[in-house]
């Protein structure tokens, strides 16, 4: 635990005891304690479990993390149990709105202090001891989901070899501060889609703005999980396993090779293109939209901060002008070339220390081409290995450029690919860029969708939120996400940077693995 995990559980603590206190001066007054005793932070806790004659272990069990936040919250429930406050809906208040409900019936002159005697006199129902037991049970869950950590599966071969698929993971929302949901009205313990009914597990009727608690910036090369950036707008038939974007895409160049020989102007070809794509997808498919914590979790690698410069040359990725960290556990792929007398087999590398994969719908780590040529998904360290067997050579595998996939996605003025790509600079919260021909549809998205500006371009000029702009002074940091996987995954360089807001926490510990069995090796090993 970093001394900031630490920090903001002790503040999460001293928030859950002081936020009533103007209410619960009030309550003590009524008890007849001294009201300023309210105001000192667990002070006030232990003066509830003297009134109230709680065994006085209790208070101390406070200071555990985030088990001790649960007791302070039961202990404010006893204190209004004091004034004969004992229906569901009072306790429920108590725990999760003491801030207003306590003000409330401090208040109130009806509301009398009855002492512990009315409490040891008063006999719940069965029933309602299973229904308090499981509502408590639900929150307390649902506050350590939200605030402390939350379990993962990683569910496709991104990350490998660092991440393999059926690891279990812990991710930490402490590490870079609490988010506090857009959408708080939801079903616990799903994320965005009902079981069965495949219907929303959320409601956005309260929707609120992106807020952190005592917030820290992600770190260069910490593994982190985040809200898929292209999922704000997807189709119901397909959800996220094709992204709206990508079928629209798709649509749009094959509109484009319909038109060319019937619109000669290149700038008019384009814009009829993109405006016929997009009706015949608005057409053949239900178009949804989801709001950012209700977006599809991705993990990576940030391989970039806010403000850092990005380019990969011949697959080498560098930052800020320096070649980056390459994690140990980092695959790419290679074109293996072996003489005549030397044949490479799966068996054969296994034996020799690489390990090899073959996940259901993704490719091979391991594919034989013509005679003594192999591709194969190789570490650092597995590529010396196989440097050492006589008769091997090896090159990496580049991709040409000119991909249309690529960030972003316009091959009209940008040629890149994954492994040729940039320079390109990560917008940084209150720095201000020019706004140029050249740098426009790298920030044209950041600038409309995840800062919320409307953006218009009449006439080679651009207009933000109706005035004409040559400048934008970013409102976010952003982060630059890799796979460690590199030519196996779809990340920052398909669909460019993740805003701060849809940073969910870091990834910890793999808690669990599985692959036709328990991988006993990997349980419990920090992520790095």
């Amino acid at each position: 635990m970093s001394l900031h995990d630490l920090f903001v559980i002790i503040l999460i603590s001293l928030l859950i005891v002081e936020l009533p206190a103007f209410g619960l001066a009030k309550l003590f007054e009524k008890a007849g304690i001294p009201a300023w005793k309210a105001w000192v932070p667990f002070y006030n806790t232990w003066e509830i479990v003297k009134v109230a004659k709680i065994r006085r272990h209790w208070f101390y069990w406070q200071f555990i993390p985030v088990a001790g936040w649960f007791i302070s919250i039961w202990l404010l429930v006893e204190m209004v149990k004091l004034f004969g406050k004992f229906r569901f809906l009072d306790h429920a208040a108590a725990a999760l709105l003491s801030v207003l409900y306590f003000p409330m019936i401090g208040m109130n002159p009806k509301v009398k202090y009855l002492g512990p005697e009315a409490v040891k006199n008063h006999k719940k129902t069965t029933l309602r001891e299973w229904i308090d037991a499981g509502v408590f049970a639900v929150v307390a869950a649902t506050l350590i989901r939200v605030f402390v950590f939350e379990a993962y599966t990683i569910p496709t071969g991104s990350m490998e070899k660092t991440l393999l698929v059926n690891d279990f993971l812990f991710v930490s929302k402490l590490s870079y501060g609490p988010r506090i949901p857009n959408t708080p009205l939801a079903i616990p313990f799903v994320h965005h889609t009902l079981p069965v009914t495949h219907s929303k597990s959320y409601t956005e009727i309260i929707h609120l703005p992106y807020t952190r608690w005592f917030a820290s910036p992600v770190k260069r090369n910490d593994v982190v999980v985040f809200n898929f950036p292209a999922g704000d707008t997807l189709t119901k038939e397909l959800d996220s396993a094709d992204p709206y974007y990508d079928i629209l895409q798709s649509e749009e160049m094959k509109q484009y090779q319909q038109l060319k020989g019937q619109i000669a102007n290149e700038a008019e070809l384009r814009a009829i293109s993109k405006q016929k794509a997009r009706e015949i997808v608005w057409t053949d498919y239900t178009i949804m939209t989801r709001p950012v914590d209700k977006r599809e979790n991705y993990i990576k690698r940030c391989v970039a901060i806010a403000g850092d410069t990005i380019q990969i040359v011949d697959g080498i990725l560098m930052v800020n002008n320096q070649k980056a960290f390459v994690s140990p556990t980092a695959a790419t792929e290679y074109i293996v070339n072996t003489t005549s007398n030397t044949i490479l087999t799966e068996e054969g590398l296994r034996d020799a220390g690489i390990r090899l994969t073959s996940e259901p719908n993704s490719l091979p780590d391991f594919q034989p081409g013509t005679a003594n040529s192999y591709k194969i998904n190789l570490t650092e360290q597995e590529v010396e290995i196989l440097k050492k067997i006589p008769g091997v050579t090896l090159t990496r595998e580049i991709e040409p450029i000119g991909d249309p996939r690529i960030f972003p996605r316009d091959t009209a003025n940008i040629l890149w690919s994954v492994d040729n790509f940039g320079p390109l600079w990560i917008p940084k919260k209150g720095v201000t860029i020019q706004l140029t021909p050249k740098n426009v549809a790298c920030y044209r998205r950041a600038i409309k969708v995840y800062e919320n500006n409307k953006w218009e371009e009449r006439d080679g000029k651009i207009f933000i939120n109706d005035q004409e702009a040559t400048t934008y002074t970013f409102k976010m940091n952003y982060y630059w996400m890799m796979g460690d996987n590199r030519h196996r995954s779809q990340d920052s360089r398909f669909w460019g940077f993740v805003p701060e807001d849809h940073v969910v926490g870091e990834a910890w510990l793999i808690w669990m693995s599985w692959e036709k069995g328990v991988r006993w090796s990997r349980m419990f090993r920090t992520i790095h």
